[in-house]
């Protein structure tokens, strides 16, 4: 089952890897994982996805987090309403006679054309993971040379 958890933690050198490694003795597949700073500069946000088999394993996934010296706070977000967004950026093969073709179909993903270049072009879709995912299924048969996607990040609604 898919989890997804926020961990806000001190800013300091080393803690993802700490973090990175609470998972991994857990055996704990990572499925994204997105860190930045918050309001303050000595505390970050990370967000982090992963696999487990159960409800049990996410518990104590949890738990082993929470017990970090850096962690502050761990929140569990998978059963809460939240708001999930991703970012990826995708360089598409386009010859001219095919561009308008390409920008029809993202369009309705909200996606932006951010850079052309003489035979491709970089596009930019940003929300939910299925979003992100069915925009990249929708360019496929116009051949992906490149793609970078940032990761999942959340917040608690309201």
């Amino acid at each position: 089952m898919r989890r997804t958890v926020t961990a806000v933690v001190y800013n300091q050198a080393g803690v993802l890897s700490r973090i990175t490694s609470t998972l991994n003795r857990r055996q704990v597949n990572i499925e994204s994982i997105s860190v930045g700073t918050v309001e303050r500069k000595d505390i970050s946000r990370m967000t982090i996805s992963f696999n487990v088999e159960s409800e049990a394993d996410a518990e104590q996934v949890i738990k082993q987090l929470n017990k970090q010296i850096e962690v502050l706070k761990v929140t569990d977000l998978t059963h809460t309403p939240h708001v999930e967004r991703e970012l990826a950026l995708i360089k598409v093969n386009a010859p001219a006679n095919t561009r308008l073709e390409i920008q029809a179909m993202v369009s309705p993903f909200r996606a932006d054309i951010v850079d052309v270049a003489a035979s491709t072009i970089t596009i930019q879709v940003v929300g939910h993971p299925d979003k992100v995912e069915a925009c990249i299924e929708i360019l496929k048969p116009y051949g992906i040379k490149r793609m970078a996607r940032t990761g999942v990040t959340s917040l608690i609604r309201g």
